[in-house]
């Protein structure tokens, strides 16, 4: 058994402790006995919203791809998109680690270079902050002007909004700003990596720093065409920002389904908010982003008890994780079979 696989069993050894511990604390019967009692019309809406969540960064996606000259049909972006989502939720550090593989499966599918699906993949994540941080920062006015005093989990969320609002669009402007010298400092990092790797592994040359160059100006030149092609900004995020109101609407039916109707404000805060989570090193940030979002219900929400905050969590994100997990692996592993059956054709 390699080391990746270890460390993803290592990853969720670790969510499934760390959501053990959160039931534990907020109470195991109580929680059961929430779940038990749940609405299952509610239940069944949860899982059509989050069909039309992963529909629409699929969609995303497929804007994308179309602009970078990889046509593919729009189910098909979706699937993909499920199976980067599948990988990003197996692997340690979410999507900082799940991105190349995903990378490799959206290339394989759109018969692209790898270089484009990763351009792709980064594009849409970073599309994606864009609409979080106006959910975040519409939730956080209504949820703070309706608290009675700022405590110490609402001081959290007005900083990881904070976050949101100014550190993670400086970094992306300061990372874009100056590109080139972030790629000449990729190119020396990684070409004696690249070369060692290819001494050590047998039947394989090793590329050349000039191969690896031209390989980061590709990528970087496809993000260039993603950002200047104003027609393809606004429908992605038009799909970003649908996707972003139904994972609020997903935990916002999750609590109805377990009794509770909370202020809209409140779900718009926290779903941005839990999924800084997901930079956590668990799969998907599985267990993190639970802690998070019960944490921050039960202290923007006072007449929600912990039993059922986590009851609901645990149905939310059951339809956002489980779903595209389930499909995902499914398309991942059709698309590994592809990729050999072509490799052995070769």
């Amino acid at each position: 058994m390699d080391g990746n696989r270890w460390a993803t069993i290592a990853g969720f050894a670790g969510a499934l402790l760390v959501l053990g511990v959160l039931v534990w604390v907020v109470g195991v019967d109580r929680t059961l006995a929430a779940l038990l009692m749940a609405d299952p019309g509610a239940l069944a809406v949860v899982v059509g919203i989050a069909a039309v969540w992963l529909t629409s960064w699929g969609l995303a996606l497929w804007a994308v791809l179309r602009a970078l000259g990889s046509e593919v049909p729009a189910h098909t972006a979706i699937l993909v998109y499920a199976a980067a989502v599948f990988s990003n939720n197996v692997t340690p550090f979410g999507q900082a680690g799940g991105e190349p593989l995903s990378a490799l499966l959206i290339s394989s599918a759109a018969d692209s270079e790898y270089e484009t699906g990763l351009a792709a993949i980064a594009s849409v994540d970073t599309v994606h902050f864009v609409p979080s941080v106006g959910y975040a920062i519409v939730g956080f006015t209504f949820v703070a002007a309706g608290a009675v005093r700022l405590g110490r989990n609402l001081v959290f969320a007005a900083v990881a909004v904070a976050v949101l609002a100014v550190g993670l669009p400086v970094a992306a402007y300061m990372g874009w700003r100056y590109r080139y010298e972030l790629e000449a400092a990729v190119v020396n990092l990684f070409t004696p990596l690249v070369k060692l790797f290819g001494r050590v592994v047998p039947r394989r040359s090793p590329p050349t720093a000039a191969v690896i160059e031209t390989r980061i100006e590709s990528f970087f030149a496809a993000i260039d065409r993603i950002a200047t092609d104003r027609e393809t900004l606004l429908q992605t995020l038009g799909f970003s920002a649908l996707g972003w109101a139904c994972l609020a609407a997903s935990l916002w039916t999750s609590l109805y389904a377990v009794g509770h109707a909370v202020p809209v404000a409140t779900v718009l805060l926290v779903v941005p908010v839990g999924s800084i989570a997901s930079m956590v090193p668990l799969p998907g940030g599985s267990g993190a982003i639970e802690t998070v979002l019960v944490t921050l219900l039960v202290s923007t929400v006072p007449p929600l008890s912990g039993p059922a905050a986590a009851s609901a969590v645990l149905i939310h994100r059951s339809a956002t994780y489980l779903l595209p997990t389930l499909v995902g692996a499914g398309v991942a592993s059709a698309l590994g079979a592809d990729r050999a059956a072509a490799s052995a054709g070769e």
